[in-house]
Formats: C-alpha cells, structure tokens, sequence
C-alpha cells in the first residue's frame, strides 16, 4: 500500500467551501445582528411563541410528577396536621367534660353541705361532723364506715344523719373509725312519728321491695296512714332526738284477711349516695342522770325513830 493512503488528511473533495473561520465569523454576526434586532424591533417574538406552544405539552408532561409529589405530600402533611389537632381538640374536650363533672359534682357537694350546716344551725344536741370512707363489706347488711371514732367522742348508739334526713346509728365504735347501720339494713329498727295523725310506729330496714326501703310494721289494717305521709323521729327511744325526717310513705296495701297493712316507705336520707354526714350524742347521753338518794342518811333518820 503506498505510503500516500495513510495520510490522516482529508481528500481534496471535502476541502470544498468557506474554511470553519469563515462560517465562525459569519454564524457570530449572525447571532449579533439577531440579538440585536429582537432586541430592538421583537423579530424573534412570533419564533419564540411558535416554540412555547409546541413545547408546552412536553413541560406538562414533565411537571406532572413533580406536582404530583409536591401533592402528595402536602395531603399527608395536612392529614397529619388535622389529626393532631383532632387529638388536641379531643383532650381538650375530656378535659373540660371531666372539669364539668367536677364542678357539678362539688356544686352537689356544697350544696348538701350547705343544708347539713343549716340542720347542725337548728339542732340543739352536740354533733360532730364525719366523712364516709367506704361500704361494710358483707353484702348481706346495709352499713358504711366512717372517718370519726373513739378519739373524736363519738359513742356507741350515736344518731347519723346527712342532709335530707336521718341515715342511720353508730353500732361499732373503732379508735379512728365507726360502723354505721343505715335505717334500710333489715335489722334496724327505728321509732317514727306520723306527722299528720300523730300516731306513733316503728320502721324496720326492708329490702323485699327494692334495695333501699323500710317498711312501717305493726300497724292496724284500718290505721290512718295514707301515700306521702312524712315519718320522723318520735324520740320515744332515748337515741334519735324528735322531730328528724326519717322516710315518707310510698305505698300501703290493705288486706281483708290481715290484722295488720303492709306500709312501704322511702327514706329520704341519701342511703346510698351520702359522703358527708353528722354525728349526734345519744338523747340518753344528754339527760342528766337521776339524783342517787342520801342512803345514810335515810338510814339514820330509821334508827333514830326506831
């Protein structure tokens, strides 16, 4: 192969036209007289409108996806951000619910102190003011304990009541705590007082009917006792001062072949729902006791007759 062929050179038949100088001069002024001219008289305006329309379907298409992330993740930021404030608004609204019952609850419980007070105000007998603890555990009996015991002179047999009413009797007296028999347990027995007729009866605990009742026993079947009379103390048994609401008449019901009705009533102390309640000394605790005769001397005035 001759030596000529290996010349790296193109051959004379592409060496044809301006050389790349040239096309460099002409293509920069060119491109100098088209600035200048859009820039002065807006030649390319209409160019560059044809392009953007012709490109604006390629620009949509390439937006899309980055719309759509900038979508999605702005719809989880929101979700995100509602269920917090969701959160937020839900506690809130506990909060103020629980605040609510709180307030109702203390507004009962000032209220029933308030009447508790006002009934301490027109009792004549020493009282001490107590707190309910907590239900007897036997299920069978119808007793709380209370925070006042032998260290706060509280005695056996002493009279407790709440604000409505008389609730029941200290039957356990304990150094810091006391047992208290509610009027409705089925072994309390307590002495009452018809306010209308004024005839005297005694109400026992009953729990037949429902769970909180007393039954007025032992009365004719043609005693005058009628739906909504208002029993209170009769002060016959030397504990309950007279005068103390006690229960009000629900229902009665006469039989021919009974010698005595059948008296249901309702207690109007809260039996079942009291916290605060007052104690009261025993009625024989405030009579003074009977003078003790002068033995000796009787004796001696005798032996003098004699």
């Amino acid at each position: 192969m001759p030596l000529g062929t290996l010349d790296r050179d193109p051959p004379p038949f592409f060496r044809q036209g301006p050389s790349a100088l040239s096309k460099l001069a002409v293509c920069s002024a060119l491109a100098m007289f088209l600035m200048v001219a859009d820039s002065r008289f807006k030649v390319m305006q209409p160019l560059r409108v044809a392009l953007a329309t012709v490109l604006y379907p390629a620009q949509w298409l390439a937006l899309r996806p980055v719309l759509l992330y900038q979508s999605t993740s702005q719809y989880f930021s929101s979700l995100t951000a509602v269920q917090a404030e969701q959160e937020e608004a839900n506690k809130k609204h506990n909060l103020q619910s629980q605040r609510a019952n709180q307030v109702e609850q203390l507004s009962l419980e000032n209220e029933r102190l308030r009447k508790l007070l006002g009934l301490r105000a027109r009792l004549q007998s020493p009282s001490t003011a107590a707190q309910v603890i907590y239900d007897a555990a036997d299920p069978y009996s119808r007793k709380v304990i209370i925070d006042k015991g032998m260290a706060d002179h509280v005695k056996l047999g002493s009279p407790v009541l709440d604000e409505s009413g008389v609730l029941g009797q200290v039957t356990r007296v304990y150094p810091l705590v006391s047992e208290v028999t509610l009027i409705t347990d089925r072994d309390h027995a307590i002495p009452v007082l018809n306010t209308r007729t004024g005839a005297r009866g005694v109400a026992y605990g009953d729990v037949s009917l429902r769970a909180d009742a007393m039954e007025l026993r032992f009365m004719a079947a043609n005693a005058d006792v009628t739906t909504g009379d208002l029993l209170t103390t009769s002060g016959v048994d030397g504990v309950y001062p007279p005068g103390l609401p006690v229960a009000r008449v629900e229902k009665v019901e006469r039989r021919v072949d009974a010698v005595f009705a059948r008296i249901y009533c309702v207690p109007l102390a809260q039996v079942s729902g009291s916290a605060h309640v007052m104690v009261l000394d025993p009625v024989t605790e405030q009579i003074a006791p009977r003078p003790v005769p002068d033995v000796p001397a009787v004796a001696s005035r005798r032996g003098v007759a004699k």
